[in-house]
């Protein structure tokens, strides 16, 4: 295992533990959660939002409130797919073809665990249509981070091969 590795696995468990803390809010907790980025929403993107009454605003809030929970599902199995994509691929002992399956593998394993535990939280539920969302977060995580590795792998190719031509 390199140091990026390391350095990705640690962050992977940060991100988890994230998750953990977010899902162990009680429902009311993590509604108002919600409610809060949503009115943030409301003030970056409707004109003139602070003048609207106040009902107005947390209607705008609530109507926006599904969206923002399933989009906070996703962006953060989104970041934990791609700290583990970078963990699994500094795994020298791991065949290449079997990294980043790992990865997606890993975090859609941790996405299931973390909608049990919400069962066991007042006013959450344990839903499989958040596994999928969370699972989609991870695969989308672990395609970035591929991206950004064959980029990477390009670009030293190119100079590698540069370098070579300029000594000759």
């Amino acid at each position: 295992m390199n140091k990026r590795s390391i350095i990705f696995g640690i962050l992977s468990i940060v991100v988890m533990i994230a998750i953990f803390m977010f899902s162990a809010k009680d429902g009311n907790e993590s509604t108002d959660q919600s409610l809060k980025v949503g009115m943030t929403i409301g003030r970056i993107t409707v004109k003139n939002f602070e003048e609207l009454p106040k009902e107005k605003q947390i209607s705008f809030a609530k109507k926006i409130n599904y969206a923002v929970r399933k989009s906070a599902h996703f962006t953060e199995y989104m970041m934990l797919g791609f700290m583990l994509a970078g963990f699994f691929t500094g795994i020298k002992k791991l065949k290449r073809r079997i990294q980043l399956p790992s990865a997606w593998i890993a975090g859609t394993l941790y996405a299931f665990t973390d909608e049990l535990h919400q069962m066991f939280v007042p006013g959450r539920a344990c839903r499989l249509f958040d596994v999928m969302i969370d699972s989609s977060g991870v695969l989308t995580g672990v395609l970035v981070m591929t991206v950004i590795l064959f980029i990477s792998e390009l670009r030293r190719k190119t100079v590698k091969k540069n370098s070579k031509e300029k000594t000759i």
